[in-house]
């Protein structure tokens, strides 16, 4: 992320009608893609989920149900590597297909707690991540140091989630649950932060297509944020069948 404070004083200085409205404009973008990317994840999640049979076709058999839970993270490391080809449309096709994926990968939830659990965390959660939001957006401190320090955590994270695997230890789960709610609540202010900082340096470029796959970029940050919360509070607040 580029000094803080070289971008406050740019800001500061070169803050025009054009430049607000256009900052606008680009939050409004990443805001909207991401709200049409959680949309086609929920509907996927629910027509896969409300279906007894095909609940056991997809996660019945192991081989297609690792499928499943893996194919997202693979269509998110390839997007990142196409993304310099790809042009702007393309980019939020793939983005689009990819929140399908994570919708088929997410059925699961809807076989294991009630349908009113999931809607009342989806609530919290959507509260929760708008309020963290804005504080990212609106906030004067530079998150950027804490940026790194969620990193590690995240990392740290993802280490600890595959030994339990093999642990299936509740107690390690639920330190797991609560570190990833910090750490995703955590993330979803700096990232806002840092794609608000991003544009205000890129304010004065004419580039089009930056700006395109700069919001879907954007829009993929702050969905990933939103699932992840969303995940971690289900364990809680979540009632099983």
């Amino acid at each position: 992320m580029a000094d803080y404070q070289t971008i406050r004083t740019l800001g500061a200085g070169a803050r025009t009608a054009e430049i607000d409205q256009g900052l606008r404009a680009h939050m409004n973008k990443v805001y909207g893609l991401m709200s049409v990317a959680m949309l086609i994840t929920a509907g996927v999640a629910w027509a896969v989920g409300s279906s007894p049979a095909m609940i056991n076709v997809i996660f019945g058999t192991t081989v297609l149900r690792w499928i499943v839970m893996l194919a997202p993270v693979g269509l998110v490391i390839a997007f990142g590597a196409m993304l310099p080809r790809l042009s702007v449309a393309a980019a939020q096709l793939f983005f689009y297909v990819y929140a399908a994926a994570v919708g088929l990968s997410l059925a699961f939830i809807f076989a294991v707690f009630t349908g009113t659990s999931i809607a009342a965390t989806f609530l919290s959660t959507a509260i929760a991540f708008g309020g963290l939001s804005l504080y990212g957006y609106t906030t004067k401190r530079d998150l950027s140091a804490m940026g790194s320090f969620l990193m590690m955590g995240l990392i740290g994270l993802i280490v600890a989630s595959v030994i339990n695997i093999f642990l299936a230890s509740s107690a390690l789960q639920f330190a797991i649950s609560v570190i990833g709610i910090l750490i995703f609540a955590g993330l979803t202010a700096f990232d806002t932060q840092s794609i608000k900082a991003e544009y205000i340096q890129r304010a004065q470029s004419s580039d089009d297509e930056w700006l395109g796959k700069s919001a879907i970029m954007g829009a993929l940050r702050l969905y990933l944020d939103f699932i992840n919360m969303f995940m971690f509070l289900l364990q809680f607040m979540g009632n099983r069948r």
